[in-house]
């Protein structure tokens, strides 16, 4: 009989071999296979940028061919006279460098005849004054002879010291001066012929490619994949386009200014510097250089050199951190590290090209994340968008016990929400994933009261704003073409009430402390949402307090103060099913207030208490809620119901039939009054 097999345990190890070993194959396929890759990738970008003029000749009934044809020539003539100009620029500023050259040297003599000059000088004298402190004593220098004494014999040279000979090569033939010259210009017009083959077949063969694509990443859902892949292209097209825009208008604005200033070949800095803002970081500062360095050795002055630089130090930022952001939104829709990362790793693989393509890449890959599931990975780790939500990131912050971050990103969401949208979307969630941790026990008792606290402080940290839409709205032009203009705001930018009447206006009886009672649940974190139901209340002339759950109890409600209520709002985070305590709790509160209506804000909205009319009915209570927002909707429709006098009309006798319940989805201000139904003991 064979002994039996025990199977090896997995270590964490395993299951991050087989990922490794894919990004190391892909990382040598790039890096081995560039000289390929290379033209596939430029032609790829340059696909995103004709396409839509491709598209647009071919509304023209122009067709595919023909429309292919008429874009490629017209860029292959753009890109050639781009190059020729370049080359006469360069030739034109070959035959000054002469003049160039005694320029900087007049500005050098001048400089050591200078202040600078002095210095220098005084710190070579001192470094002459050290050298000879620390040398060793010279030989004193050997004597003449004497006057009429025969001179020493001269040293004997030695007869075998060997002769210099001259070797020179021979004067090239024809053929090879053609090769010498013709090989470094033969190299970039391959590269340019690879990229123009290829542009054409992929936009003669788009649909094609993008069927192809389809298939590999999403074949499951033709419809949302298909979607998906146009409004990544065409996102990408307007992308490009705004940024190859943006770079040729900076570079016309350069060139101007530099012919204005005075800078020779203005037009070779202006393309220079439409060239380097595509590379993120130090394009700006590189593009700046070398018209610096040529103002200097023009000019025997100072002058065309700060003329120069403040042209760069004024028009860089104002494109840069202005013009920018107004077109397409925070840079180009990657995170600062993300775009630091993609420089680095296409420098490393491909050298200066993969400098200049190491953004319009990362975009292409960080879009494509956005759009397919299976690589949504790489929008986690490149985009600029936050990995967690505002609702986990609310937890998280409470869960770490940094109540100022949780402030920070608060104000932040305020700046387009209102207070009661930010609590109902942002806070409350936040709070039933606290709760329903608590209920599985992964939570500990420390940890539970760091959340309260913590939510203790925001709430009293967030008391002097008001429930109101924010001044100003969030426009859509920063989200035009960062892949991000889809997106909603975390909450909705209004008040709580549309229509509330002034603080004010309430009648005196429902302004008095304890007016409405925010009784909470017997839930961990019942009590905070309590306190926010209480804030709101109160920024709308309510008189509020707050009544733990210990102050409801059989043995602790005999002491409980509600002379003065008007409404008792009863909190639940979490809650399932009709409980009995619940259904109890109402029922104790009656009797200790006959004169108050009873809300139960069940926040989880898809409870089936809230859908299911007996359970309702069961219950007992007059208004139900699923928001912070209809909490207060429901007071304010109470204090409208109610006489001039300000006193809540008499319960109905117990047993009294219950009307029909409305629809649970109808907001709670227009749900009308329910009377209790009281349970037989």
């Amino acid at each position: 009989m064979k002994p039996a097999r025990i199977q090896a345990a997995e270590t964490p190890g395993d299951g991050l071999a087989a990922p490794l070993v894919i990004a190391a194959v892909i990382v040598a396929a790039l890096y081995f296979g560039r000289e390929i890759l290379i033209p596939i990738a430029i032609a790829v970008l340059l696909s995103f940028v004709i396409g839509p003029l491709v598209a647009l000749l071919r509304k023209l009934r122009l067709g595919r061919i023909p429309s292919v044809g008429v874009a490629v020539l017209l860029l292959l003539t753009v890109v050639a006279g781009l190059g020729g100009l370049i080359g006469m620029q360069v030739a034109d500023l070959s035959t000054g460098l002469p003049r160039y050259q005694r320029t900087i040297a007049q500005k050098a003599e001048n400089l050591k005849a200078g202040p600078l000059g002095d210095v220098a000088g005084y710190i070579r004298s001192i470094n002459h004054q050290l050298q000879q402190a620390g040398a060793p004593e010279q030989k004193p220098p050997e004597q003449k002879p004497a006057p009429g004494k025969p001179a020493p014999p001269p040293a004997v040279q030695n007869p075998d010291k060997p002769v210099l000979v001259e070797v020179r090569d021979r004067d090239p033939s024809p053929v090879e001066l053609a090769e010498k010259v013709l090989a470094p210009v033969l190299s970039p017009l391959a590269t340019l012929g690879i990229v123009f083959v290829v542009l054409i077949f992929i936009l003669v063969q788009r649909e094609d490619l993008r069927d192809r694509m389809i298939r590999l990443v999403g074949s499951s859902d033709l419809h949302r994949t298909t979607v998906a892949m146009d409004d990544a292209a065409r996102r990408l097209s307007r992308f490009f386009l705004v940024q190859l825009a943006l770079n040729a208008g900076f570079g016309l604005v350069i060139g101007v200014g530099l012919w204005l200033i005075g800078v020779p070949n203005p037009i070779l800095w202006g393309i220079f510097s439409a060239l380097m803002r595509f590379v993120p970081y130090i394009g700006a500062f590189l593009s700046a250089l070398l018209p610096l360095a040529l103002a200097a050795a023009v000019d025997p002055g100072w002058n065309m050199v700060l003329a120069t630089a403040a042209l760069f130090v004024v028009l860089e930022p104002l494109v840069g951190q202005f013009i920018e952001p107004l077109v397409y939104g925070h840079s180009t829709g990657l995170s600062p590290f993300a775009v630091l990362v993609s420089a680095l790793f296409w420098t490393w693989l491909w050298g200066p090209v993969g400098l200049l393509l190491s953004t319009p890449l990362t975009v292409c890959l960080v879009v494509l994340g956005r759009h397919v599931d299976k690589l949504e990975f790489l929008d986690v780790l490149f985009g600029d968008r936050p990995a967690l939500t505002p609702v986990e990131n609310f937890y998280q912050r409470m869960l770490a016990d940094d109540p100022d971050e949780a402030q920070e990103l608060a104000e932040a969401i305020l700046a387009q929400c209102s207070l009661s949208s930010y609590y109902d979307e942002v806070a409350l969630k936040g709070l039933q994933l606290a709760a329903t941790d608590a209920r599985r026990g992964v939570l500990t008792e420390s940890q539970l009261d760091r959340i309260r606290v913590g939510i203790a402080q925001l709430i009293e940290d967030l008391s002097d704003r008001d429930d109101a839409a924010p001044d100003t709205k969030p426009t859509l032009a920063g989200r035009l073409l960062s892949g991000r203009q889809d997106e909603e705001a975390p909450c909705e930018a209004a008040p709580a009430v549309p229509d509330a009447p002034a603080p004010d206006q309430l009648p005196e009886a429902w302004r008095r402390e304890g007016a409405v009672l925010c009784v909470a649940g017997r839930g961990p974190l019942d009590e905070a949402a309590s306190m926010m139901l209480a804030q709101l209340l109160g920024k709308h002339g309510f008189g509020t307090r707050v009544v733990p759950f210990e102050d409801v109890t059989r043995s602790g409600i005999a002491s409980l103060a509600a002379e003065d209520a008007r409404m008792v709002c009863i909190s639940y985070l979490e809650i399932s099913g009709t409980p009995a305590h619940l259904r109890y709790l109402v029922q104790r509160l009656r009797r200790r207030a006959p004169e108050a209506q009873v809300l139960v804000g069940l926040w989880p909205a898809d409870d089936a208490v809230l859908t299911d009319p007996d359970a309702r009915a069961t219950l007992g209570a007059d208004h139900y809620a699923v928001s912070l927002r209809e909490g207060v909707e429901a007071c304010l429709e109470a204090v409208r119901d109610v006489p001039s006098t300000g006193v809540a009309p008499e319960p109905s006798p117990p047993g009294s039939p219950v009307p029909e319940s409305p629809s649970p989805d109808a907001p709670a201000a227009r749900r009308p009054a329910r009377e209790p139904e009281r349970a037989e003991a």
